[in-house]
Order: structure tokens, then C-alpha cells, then sequence
């Protein structure tokens, strides 16, 4: 996951809970719900083989010969599973002054519909582990931070892929994996390095793919009733609250997430508590005119601090990948893509 920066100040942060107890009124009862449409399972050991490929590249720090190879993996393993695969390639100068090549991937499922909700994920690792005890200048293996959410998109897409047409969700699907997210300037941890792209008056020094993929929609003119960031999905104990930014722009599919992870048993995963507005993807898949969400991992009972402590850090490695937490994610996506 990229910087994540706070968008509203830290200090007195309220975390609302956003589920008060209501009392029906004497005599009256409460319709029964529809019973859910029957939908995929989710294979949590595809998943998190699916996370460890990844992580056997190396760090996917643009500009490296395991970026370009895991990129190359990723495409050919969606094009494995028949779907119509868009490459965007772009460059772009991170904060330090580095030119990078990035490569943003999208792949359709059921491209032909005219409904259509999008997952997104970001695919890089950050060059440097700055928020580590001991080697800050460390690069990460990014398990869960990045490599978590691609292998929960590719899982989606596998299983989806072999559903016949008689047992398809109703909307299209496309996965949209942005490069180049987590290459930006942290103030809280970098305070003697100089940001040359905020001071040259350009975009946030995070997040590059999903800015330049917002000014250039692939497909060109790429409307979706939805969108779905994931990020940091995958480690044990996984938490993940309603974030300000997508209760703002994406309240109905975020209730419809919420509620039907609740419904099929992972509430102790998508907690009804309402938290801060983060700097990520959807930020700009939002400019972009689809109402999206964001999936992280936010710590329980952590007061002010918005990420785990293995964010950023060399600890993001395989040890903390939990295969229950990538299930609770994907298997409520998978449900939510069959409810109406």
C-alpha cells in the first residue's frame, strides 16, 4: 500500500461507530432478508500462492528486472484465464528525482456487459522500508502491502473465469492493477529529503499510476457502477474499518460490502466503525467518476495510527500472510458481485 497519508489531522480523531442499536417498535416485526444468491467459493491457498509468487520476484520496484518480471507474470497469468488484457504503459519522476517506466494492467471479465464494478490494487513494493526499526533503507518483500490484493483480484478472477454463463454475476468485472503507487514522499519519515515533484508544483508523489491512469481511462471513457480498492488484505488479523473518503464518495457499496460480510461471518474482519480519510488510489479512481472504496488494513484499537506496524517496514514478508484474512476479503467480494 502506498504512503497513506492522513487527509484530516490526527489529533482528536473520533472512531464513530456507525451501527446504533435500534429498537423495533412493540408488535412489530422485522421482514426477513432474501437469501443470498449462491456464489463462488474463494480458495484461500490459490490466494496466498498467488502472494508468494509475487514475493518470489523480489521487491517490484519499478525500474528492476523483478518488476518487469512479476508485470509479465501478471499479464500472462490473466490472459490465462481468458480475459481481454489492456497494458498502459507510462513514465514518471518520483519525489527523489528518480525517471521511472511503470506499467498499469487491466482485465476484463465479461467485457461485452454494460454493467461493470472494478477492483483495484496496486502491483510495486517501495524502494525503501523507511518505517523499520533498523534498515530504513531496507526494500520490502510487500506481502501484504501490495501482493495481498493482486493475489485476491487474481483468485476473483480465476474463479470467476471458470463459472459458466448461467452462473455469472450480473455486471462485468474488471481488475485494474496501478504501478508506481508506493514510490512517495513520507514527511513523518523522510523529513531530510526534499520532495522535488510537491515543490514543482506537480500531483501528490504518491499513487503515479492511478493518477496518470485517471487522466487516460483505460478503456477509453471507463464508466463502472463501483469500484473496490484493495490494500493490505492479507495479514493475520486483518481489520478493516470505513474509511472517511469512502463513505463520502461510495456509502451504497460500502454498506452493501459491509453488510454482506456480515451476513456470511466475517464482521469480526469488516468492523462497523467509521475512521479517517486516507491518501490512496481511490482518491483518484474517484476523481475519475467511479465511486470507490478502500479495503486496508487499519489496526485495531489503534487510537490515531492509521496502518500496522508492519507497514513499510521489512516485516511486510510472508510470516504475517494469513490465509483466513484473504478469504474473509474475497469471499465477501465474490458474494457482493451476485447481490442486486
Amino acid at each position: 500500500m502506498n504512503l497513506r497519508l492522513p487527509l484530516a489531522a490526527l489529533a482528536g480523531l473520533l472512531l464513530l461507530t456507525a451501527c446504533p442499536s435500534k429498537t423495533p417498535d412493540a408488535g412489530t416485526a422485522e421482514a426477513p432478508e432474501a437469501p443470498l444468491a449462491k456464489a463462488p467459493a474463494f480458495n484461500a491457498d490459490s490466494a496466498y500462492a498467488f502472494t508468494a509468487r509475487q514475493v518470489a520476484f523480489g521487491p517490484r520496484v519499478p525500474n528492476s528486472k523483478a518488476h518487469t518480471a512479476c508485470g509479465n507474470w501478471l499479464v500472462a497469468k490473466l490472459k490465462s484465464y481468458k480475459l481481454k488484457v489492456l497494458e498502459q504503459p507510462f513514465d514518471a519522476m518520483t519525489f527523489d528525482g528518480t525517471n521511472i517506466h511503470g506499467r498499469n494492467i487491466v482485465a476484463q471479465f465479461q467485457p461485452q456487459a454494460a454493467r461493470r464494478v472494478a477492483i483495484f490494487g496496486h502491483w510495486d513494493t517501495r524502494p525503501f522500508a523507511d518505517n523499520d526499526q533498523a534498515k530504513k533503507n531496507a526494500p520490502m518483500d510487500g506481502a501484504s502491502d501490495g501482493a495481498s490484493a493482486v493475489a485476491t483480484a487474481l483468485e476473483m478472477a480465476r474463479v470467476l473465469s471458470q463459472q459458466p454463463d448461467s452462473l455469472a454475476p450480473a455486471v462485468g468485472v474488471d481488475f485494474i492493477f496501478f504501478d508506481a503507487e508506493d514510490w512517495g514522499h513520507d514527511d513523518t519519515t523522510q523529513a531530510d529529503v526534499k520532495d522535488q515533484l510537491n515543490e514543482g508544483g506537480g500531483s501528490s508523489s504518491w499513487c503515479l499510476g492511478s493518477q496518470y491512469w485517471a487522466a487516460h481511462l483505460l478503456p477509453a471513457g471507463y464508466k463502472a457502477e463501483y469500484g473496490v480498492l484493495l490494500d493490505m488484505v492479507g495479514a493475520k488479523g486483518g481489520s478493516f474499518t470505513r474509511e472517511e473518503t469512502s463513505r463520502t464518495n461510495a456509502r451504497g457499496p460500502l454498506d452493501k460490502i459491509w453488510n454482506t460480510a456480515a451476513r456470511i461471518g466475517y464482521s469480526d474482519y469488516f468492523r462497523f466503525q467509521d475512521t479517517g480519510g486516507i491518501l490512496d488510489d481511490h482518491v483518484y479512481t474517484n476523481k475519475a467518476g467511479i465511486p470507490t472504496l478502500d479495503i486496508y488494513d487499519h489496526p485495531r484499537g489503534a487510537g490515531p495510527e492509521y496502518f500496522p506496524a508492519y507497514h513499510h517496514a521489512t516485516t511486510d514478508n510472508m510470516a504475517i500472510i494469513d490465509r483466513k484474512t484473504m478469504k474473509a476479503v474475497g469471499q465477501t467480494l465474490l458474494q457482493t458481485l451476485y447481490v442486486d
